[in-house]
């Protein structure tokens, strides 16, 4: 059992959580994968070997190996997940053989080193417990001139009135966690190892929408742990919908606005 990983996230994503995770969570916009793409093939040659530190369920790696760009750039994938049910959950979701799974963290993954073209963390990394040990994790297992990415998806709570009343709702209940909106993880890139071992990190933003639903959300899903009174206000913000835009009223679809911030940096 990995035991660098918070407590809260290990029991927040422990068995008989993980499809629901699996179904409510959004996946990645496509031209946020193509300017990875860009990012890592300018300097690599094809095929890659790419590591995907806390995997998950496997939504980014489907959305990677979905993509026309990425088709026959991986010859190679890693998958590092700490959670046994979410591994459990990727292993059924994501079948490609060149795909393998395995325990692992930030800050231990397993990997040999000096063998990646490619980190990425997808939607995770405000989870690493210590971002010293993480940033020479990735640093040995990187070949010179590899590539880390980080990247999250957050709903848009400036594009529209009621997703900023959800986000304040739901953000009551987060317990103190460190929440990748609180920005405690770009303390990563003040870390002995990263200004050792990388060059200055490039961001990049996308701001996009989902087809949603009230009854397919990631909002009607989402707080499993939160009290139904809660979920019935959630119900009652969107319904009202202040700035909410319609794709299809009589058939409940609207926009459901979010952003996505990618980093890269590169390994010296």
């Amino acid at each position: 059992m990995i035991k660098d990983v918070y407590e809260v996230a290990r029991i927040g994503f422990g068995k008989g959580t993980n499809e629901l995770y699996d179904r409510a969570r959004p996946s990645y916009p496509p031209d946020a994968l193509s300017y990875i793409h860009q990012e890592v093939t300018v300097s690599h040659s094809k095929p890659l070997n790419v590591v995907e530190i806390g995997s998950g369920t496997g939504i980014f790696t489907r959305a990677l190996l979905a993509h026309p760009d990425w088709a026959t750039t991986v010859g190679k994938l890693t998958a590092v997940e700490p959670s046994e049910g979410m591994r459990t959950i990727f292993s059924k979701s994501v079948l490609d053989e060149r795909v393998s799974c395995q325990e692992g963290s930030f800050e231990n993954t397993g990997v040999s080193s000096h063998s990646a073209d490619l980190v990425v963390i997808a939607q995770a990394f405000h989870w690493c417990p210590d971002y010293d040990a993480a940033a020479a994790e990735f640093a040995r297992i990187l070949k010179p001139g590899g590539i880390e990415v980080l990247i999250w998806n957050l709903e848009d709570r400036e594009a529209a009135a009621w997703v900023a009343q959800v986000r304040d709702l739901i953000e009551q209940f987060e317990q103190g966690t460190p929440q990748f909106r609180l920005n405690l993880w770009r303390a990563f890139f003040e870390t002995r190892s990263f200004e050792s071992h990388f060059q200055p990190q490039q961001e990049h933003s996308w701001s996009y929408s989902l087809v949603s639903s009230l009854d397919t959300s990631y909002i009607a899903v989402k707080p499993e742990d939160i009290k139904s009174m809660v979920k019935a206000k959630i119900k009652e913000i969107v319904d009202i919908g202040d700035g909410k835009r319609w794709i299809d009223e009589d058939k409940g679809l609207f926009e459901y606005p979010y952003t996505t911030l990618v980093i890269v940096f590169k390994r010296k």
